[in-house]
Parts: structure tokens; sequence; C-alpha cells
């Protein structure tokens, strides 16, 4: 009898590589999507016929009951969230309800229906904020600086909660960032390497940016899906940072992807203020060493690797635009 999954989130960056990853050990795969007058189904486009889609919302405890009654998963992966930052500064009472509250709604739909369900919450680097130690562990204090940091405290604390005071199986995953060719083109990695392609191809000459001197620790989205599986396949649960331990500034990043076009970043990139966070978090850097000891992960792609894989994605885009406008001109002659 095949395991069967559900993701909440299961058309993000995350849901889409964790669906392909479950489907690939023989899961049965479900996923929540949202009532939504445009579906974005992209990211799933090539799977679409292997997965369950199921209409549910965080912010309706009655639906996420009804969709784990019908399911009945063994383990449910909580991805779905207002996952961009800066979007949490003009809406942070949502930013609440989905990405704290929302986790709740589900952590208590499963204690109703079945508390022997297996939990992974999408905890954030960005719950450390303004970091009080370097690297970050699963010891360090948390210092959130936006209302999206503050709302997965919140997750991360009631996922914990659930654990201790009901003995399920809940996990956080402290992800620091993770990156592909399928990140939204508003986080700034797609932002520079979809600019940088279409730059090439002569489409446009400037990309506007904020902080160059911010530095992340980036790794590969493909990579990190496999630890969340890994967390829920152990004996006992825990929280576990995912990291590479590696840190690279904005502007190293900007130098990779120009540099791999052949392209001198200096005359093409604009610094905008008004694309600086209201408070910055300048430095996020993972010790995964617990997840390396006791799951067994590391990360195989490196952060070159991926700028230069997002690169080569663009360009293609880029070039399949640039196709379908030649088509679609030459039939409207």
């Amino acid at each position: 009898m095949s395991r069967r999954a559900l993701i909440t989130g299961i058309t993000g960056q995350d849901g889409s590589y964790l669906a392909e990853w479950l489907l690939e050990q023989g899961y049965e795969v479900h996923g929540i999507v949202r009532r939504a007058s445009t579906e974005n189904f992209e990211r799933i486009q090539h799977i679409r016929d292997r997965i369950q889609l199921h209409q549910a919302d965080l912010l309706d405890q009655l639906s996420l009951i009804s969709v784990l009654q019908k399911v009945d998963p063994h383990e449910v992966y909580n991805l779905a969230a207002m996952s961009f930052v800066p979007t949490s500064w003009v809406q942070p009472v949502l930013t609440g309800e989905f990405t704290a509250l929302g986790v709740t709604r589900v952590l208590e739909a499963i204690r109703l229906v079945n508390p022997s369900i297996r939990f992974y919450q999408a905890s954030s680097s960005e719950m450390f904020g303004k970091v009080k130690e370097s690297p970050q562990n699963e010891q360090t204090p948390f210092h959130p600086r936006s209302p999206y940091g503050v709302s997965k405290v919140y997750g991360h604390w009631i996922t914990v909660n659930y654990r201790e005071s009901y003995g399920m199986f809940c996990c956080s995953g402290i992800l620091f960032n993770h990156e592909s060719p399928r990140r939204g083109k508003e986080f700034v990695t797609r932002k520079v390497t979809w600019n940088a392609a279409r730059i090439k191809r002569g489409l446009q000459e400037k990309v506007r940016l904020g902080n160059l001197d911010a530095r992340r620790d980036w790794g590969y989205a493909g990579d990190y899906v496999r630890a969340m599986w890994l967390m829920l396949q152990q004996d006992e649960p825990d929280d576990y940072v995912i990291a590479t331990g590696q840190t690279h500034s904005v502007r190293e990043l900007v130098e990779i992807a120009f540099d791999y076009l052949g392209l001198d970043w200096r005359k093409h990139v604009e610094i905008d203020p008004t694309l600086f966070r209201p408070a910055e978090v300048d430095l996020l850097c993972g010790d995964a060493s617990k997840a390396k000891r006791v799951l067994g992960w590391e990360p195989t792609v490196s952060f070159e690797e991926l700028v230069r894989m997002m690169v080569d994605a663009d360009l293609e885009r880029v070039d399949r635009e640039l196709a379908e406008s030649r088509r679609s001109r030459g039939a409207a002659r």
C-alpha cells in the first residue's frame, strides 16, 4: 500500500519539488489549492496528471478538516504561507492569518481527524532576523525583523506546543534561503537571473536592485525538500536547521550571473534606495550539523551551480518568449 502525503502550498517552488520527490518515493500525492479566479499551476504542470488537488484554505478550518477526512494522509507538509517578506509589511494582518494562525488551523484539524498523522512545518531563517550569534543553529534565539518573520516564529512554537502537549509527530525545518529556476520573479535571486537573461538578449538595459551588501545562506530548493521528507522518516520528531553553512552577498550573486553571460554588471545594475527593507536582516548563516548527523542530509548543489542553473533556465524562457512573439507577428501578417 502506497503512503499518502498532503501538501499545502503545492503550487509553489518547494511544493512542486516536494511533490516530485514524493512521487519518486512511490507516494500517492495530494495537494491543497485555494480557489482563485486564475489558476497558477505552472510549476506542477508536468506532474499534474500524477497528483490529486483539493480545494481548501488555511483561513478556513472546516475546509482543512474535510480534506484530511477525504485524503486520510500519513504525512502532511505545511508549505503554504504569505512568503514574500516585503509584502508582509504591506499586508501584516493577512500575513499573520496565513503564516501564523494558518499553522494552528492545520495542526488542530490533524488533532481532531487523526493525531497520528506526521506533520512538517516550514519554519524560516527569517525567524533569527537580527542574529544573536553566527552561524545560527537550533538553539539560537529568535529576533524576527518583519511581520513574516514574526508570523513564522508563532508557527514554529505552536508546532512545538502540539508536539509537547499532544504527543503528535510534529517537526519544523528551519530552512535558510533556497532557490531554483522555479523561484518567483519577485525574489532577488530570480529577479537577477531573469533580468540578466533579458539584458543579454537586448530586451532591456538596466535592472534596479536594493542592498547589494545583504548576505544570505543560499541553497537549492531540490536539496531542501529532501530534508523535509527525511525529518518525517525518523523515530522521534524534532526541529532541524537546513542550510549550506556558506553566505554570499547579493553583489556576488549579481557578479556570477552577469559574468556567466559575458556581461559587466556595473553597466546594468542601478541601486534603488526604495528597495531597501525597513529593517534589514544583514547576515544569515546556518549550521546544519544536526541535520547532517541525524538525518544524513547534505546539500549537493553549490551556490555558483545554482546561479548558473537559474540563468540557463531564464535564458531558455526568454528565448521561448522571443520565438513565440516572432511566430505571432508572422501569423498576424
